[in-house]
């Protein structure tokens, strides 16, 4: 028997694209058949009877959104004007905070041996 596929023919049945939206909210029971998909998008808790291939208010819920980035973010900011910001070595760091400068000694491999 030979195949032949179409493209942009009918798809075959996949998995919804409710299931990672952020819109989206499913609830499935101990049975296939026990599966209910609202989209809370179109308006509150609308029930949506079909699996979703395509939507145009999609919205990845596993990708964490620019308001989050921006509130999780660390904010680097240098003591004197035209320094830079990056990583020193000890000596370096001496030289810019001064001899009395606090270094703390980075948690690895060799500290936790020690311990």
């Amino acid at each position: 028997m030979v195949t032949i596929k179409v493209k942009g023919g009918t798809p075959e049945e996949g998995v919804s694209l409710c299931v990672s939206c952020s819109w989206g909210v499913v609830r499935k029971g101990y049975r296939a058949s026990e599966e209910e998909v609202f989209c809370r998008m179109i308006e509150p808790n609308t029930r949506v009877p079909y699996t979703v291939q395509e939507c145009s208010g999609y919205s990845d819920r596993r990708i964490p959104s620019l308001y989050f980035m921006e509130k999780t973010a660390w904010v680097l900011l240098t003591k004197k004007a035209g320094r830079t910001i990056g990583f020193v070595t000890s000596e370096e760091f001496r030289k810019i905070e001064g001899e009395d400068a606090e270094i703390v000694p980075a948690s690895s491999k060799e500290t936790k041996l020690e311990e």
